[in-house]
């Protein structure tokens, strides 16, 4: 098990993946809650049979595997929908997460979780690292991603913790709004500084 846990947020379009890629590349293992949320409702998992029992079959798509786009229209316009998703699914990824952590094996890790903030869990871990960029960046970067129509994105913006909330929790902050090497620059940065935090652990 890792010594150090480092937990990774930052509101949709800040460039968490890119951030975790590049510490992947130091040969940090990463825990991200994302991938592990996909996990959890793959074809003939538990969790998507509960989904598709409650919002019918047309939550699939032609390959038989989550229409993430339908089920989020539906979460972001029905409040109880959302709560009741939140419900299923937040004790699997917690659980799948906690494995993951528990199995790693680099002097830290790193839990990126894009609801740390949100639900408590950065008080559950040793560090907060959060991925900044300005709000019209997260913007524009999730509408071209995504191609969603930008009403869709403020609303997952406004329903995420706002910038300044992250920013008030976090012990370190990655500056993602510039170029390929200024963010890896602060990566490095933070990698030395992490592998001596949990050396200091002994």
């Amino acid at each position: 098990m890792s010594k150090y846990v480092v937990g990774v947020s930052g509101g949709i379009g800040s460039g968490k993946t890119t951030v975790t890629n590049a510490f992947a590349k130091l040969n940090v293992d990463i825990i991200d809650a994302d991938v592990v949320a996909r996990d959890v409702v793959t074809p003939r998992s538990g969790g998507l049979g509960a989904i598709v029992e409650k919002f019918g079959p047309d939550i699939l798509d032609k390959d038989a595997c989550l229409n993430r786009r339908a089920l989020r229209q539906i979460i972001f316009s029905d409040e109880q929908a959302k709560e009741w998703l939140n419900n299923l699914l937040h004790p699997l990824i917690r659980q799948e997460t906690l494995r993951q952590t528990i199995a790693a094996t680099s002097e830290y890790c790193i839990l990126s979780v894009p609801l740390l903030i949100e639900n408590g869990s950065y008080k559950n871990v040793d560090r907060v690292l959060i991925v900044d960029v300005p709000e019209e960046t997260q913007l524009a970067r999730s509408m071209a991603r995504d191609n969603a129509d930008e009403t869709l994105i403020r609303s997952i913006m406004a329903a995420q913790a706002s910038r300044e909330q992250r920013l008030e929790v976090a012990d370190d902050v990655i500056d993602n709004s510039g170029n390929e090497s200024a963010l890896m620059e602060q990566v490095t940065h933070l990698h030395h500084c992490y592998l001596g935090y949990a050396a200091a652990l002994g």
